[in-house]
């Protein structure tokens, strides 16, 4: 087995991550256009990305066993840095390459998905805020004391003899 198949799934992962990147940027977009509706549709598109993600990361970690496998290195972990012991220097650096892309593509999605999380995190406030502003308060609208309960007839406060 060659390590092409490895390149290709992480060149795949890299152009899932663009994209889903894109959809990240539009959906602040929407989320300061409160626009609800486009917002739904948007997150259906994720969902579709994020398995797209999945199955591609489970192809990459099966042709990586199988090129440890085919290696002889079947007991070792199977990670970038594994087999790029394995390759010679054209496919290290490509490996390399291609590794430093993907872990800039998923930092800059960390980043915007921050980003939308407070936006959502503040409008959820103001949402909030609006709310307790048309929410009856149960307020004593007279002045002075509240009404105090009568004592009963009879006895006193106090009682004296004990």
């Amino acid at each position: 087995m060659s390590v092409r198949n490895i390149i290709e799934s992480l060149e795949k992962l890299i152009k899932l991550h663009k994209s889903f990147n894109q959809l990240a940027i539009r959906k602040t977009d929407l989320l300061k256009a409160n626009d609800t509706e486009a917002i739904t549709e948007l997150l259906i598109q994720e969902q579709k990305h994020m398995k797209a993600i999945s199955q591609t990361d489970k192809d990459r970690e099966g042709a990586v066993a199988e090129f440890l496998h085919a290696s002889g290195k079947a007991g070792q972990p199977a990670s970038i840095h594994t087999v790029t012991e394995l390759t010679g220097p054209i496919e290290t650096e490509k490996l390399a390459r291609l590794k430093g892309e993907l872990i800039e593509e998923v930092a800059k999605l960390k980043e915007r998905n921050s980003l939308n999380q407070q936006l959502i995190y503040q409008s959820l406030q103001f949402i909030n805020v609006s709310l307790d502003m048309f929410r009856p308060r149960n307020q004593n609208l007279n002045y002075g004391n509240p009404v105090k309960k009568p004592a009963k007839s009879g006895m006193a406060m106090f009682d004296s003899k004990a």
